[in-house]
């Protein structure tokens, strides 16, 4: 019985000491740091710098036509959309309110008119009475009161014979200008072109620009010639030249890309939700429309990307490949890729430079890397690279976070690279 229980506690033990050398083997053994990447080739490409903006159509010309008389409308001979001409009869207003003033204004200018008339008979009535005293009193028939009493008299009537007349002057001139408003409660058309956002009806009653803004009736518009206003980030206007080629993509024909150009450039900013975190600082920007589309009405939404410029044969990386490292400067000059004097180090700014990871066998170097236009996907690389290199383009998390110069990587252009940028 002693050496079945002497066995059992020697097996026992040795059965313990595999467990604790099997726990050590996997709490203590050598984790495997390799950071899987997927790589792509530097090569040559055309890149392009794109602004991308929002905004609404437009016509080139528009106009707002209102009523400077007030009234009731009793002629509308059209409809929303329909086309007109140049001094073609647009609307005809109930001209009795104008009509009665009209007649308040003739009548008080003819009123001045026969003024004139009297005032002339008293001047020369006094005018004759002057030179008959004057005659008597030279041959001292009359006595100088009476003298200066008919001067007096004749003065008087050439001062009202004056006044008549500024009087009938001003009467007529509000008299012209009552039959020019009275002629203005018929409406012509100022140009050739598109009604357009028709709001009132025959039988409606409009208030004229006399009184306070007036009752806007319609638009006319020039649809022939249209243009996208869109609205441009403040950082992102500083990119953008009258010229520069623009691509716009009306919302409601996602099939159609119609080709324009930067016309004109806002110079003042429109501030959105100033004060606030959500404050917003854009620059208006005119583009006209080349390609004919008769379906583009004004007020459609709009989207455009502006080819701000462009860049032939160049070399460029994936966009996701260049990122930064605040410890890039130091590392280079302690490996000695880079000499700079003490000059050049005053020159630098705190920005922190961008790099690229190249392959290395199987370790990552870091390049410092000078950049030039970007567009969706690709950058350009201006210096650093050379064309062919292997350079390292994903995982996100790999390339922004993970590597550093030196990391052992392992190459893992499938699911591995794919699940780092979860």
């Amino acid at each position: 019985m002693a050496k079945k229980s002497h066995k059992a506690r020697n097996l026992t033990l040795i059965g313990l000491g595999i467990f604790v050398l099997m726990l050590g083997y996997f709490m203590f053994r050598p984790k495997d740091e390799t950071i899987p990447v997927s790589t792509d080739k530097v090569s040559k490409r055309t890149i392009t710098q794109r602004v991308s903006a929002i905004g609404k159509i437009r016509p080139e010309t528009e106009v707002k036509i209102s009523s400077e008389a007030s009234g009731e409308i009793i002629t509308l001979g059209f409809r929303d959309g329909d086309s007109v001409t140049r001094g073609q009869l647009l609307v005809r207003i109930q001209p009795d309110i104008v009509t009665s003033q009209l007649e308040q204004f003739t009548a008080s200018a003819d009123a001045s008119k026969i003024a004139i008339d009297a005032a002339r008979a008293e001047m020369d009535r006094a005018n004759a009475d002057f030179k008959r005293i004057s005659d008597l009193y030279a041959k001292q028939y009359a006595s100088k009161e009476e003298y200066d009493r008919a001067k007096a008299l004749m003065d008087q009537a050439i001062s009202r014979f004056k006044a008549s007349g500024s009087e009938y002057s001003r009467s007529f001139s509000a008299l012209k200008q009552m039959r020019s408003q009275a002629s203005r409660t018929t409406i012509y058309a100022p140009m050739s072109g598109t009604v357009t956002n028709l709001s009132v009806e025959a039988g409606e009653k409009v208030v004229g620009t006399a009184q306070m803004q007036g009752t806007e009736m319609m638009r006319i518009a020039d649809l022939n010639v249209m243009n996208a206003w869109v609205d441009v980030d403040e950082n992102d206007i500083v990119f953008v030249k009258i010229g520069d080629t623009a691509r716009i993509r009306v919302d409601a024909m996602p099939d159609v890309e119609l080709l324009g150009y930067v016309y004109e450039i806002g110079h003042s900013a429109k501030t959105a939700a100033a004060g606030t975190q959500e404050e917003v600082t854009n620059f208006q920007v005119k583009i006209r429309i080349i390609d004919k589309n008769k379906q583009l009405r004004p007020g459609m939404s709009c989207s455009v990307e502006i080819d701000t410029e462009t860049h032939y044969d160049v070399l460029s990386v994936p966009l996701q490949a260049v990122t930064v490292r605040m410890n890039a400067e130091k590392t280079e000059e302690e490996s000695g890729s880079i000499t700079e004097d003490k000059s050049a180090k005053k020159t630098m700014t705190k920005r922190p430079p961008s790099v690229v990871f190249i392959k290395d066998g199987n370790s990552a170097k870091m390049v410092k890397v000078e950049t030039g236009l970007s567009d969706r996907g690709f950058i350009e690389i201006s210096k650093g690279l050379k064309l062919g290199q292997e350079i390292i383009s994903g995982s996100f998390q790999a390339v922004n976070k993970l590597l550093m110069d030196g990391s052992i990587i392992r190459i893992d252009n499938g699911t591995s690279a794919k699940s780092g940028d979860k």
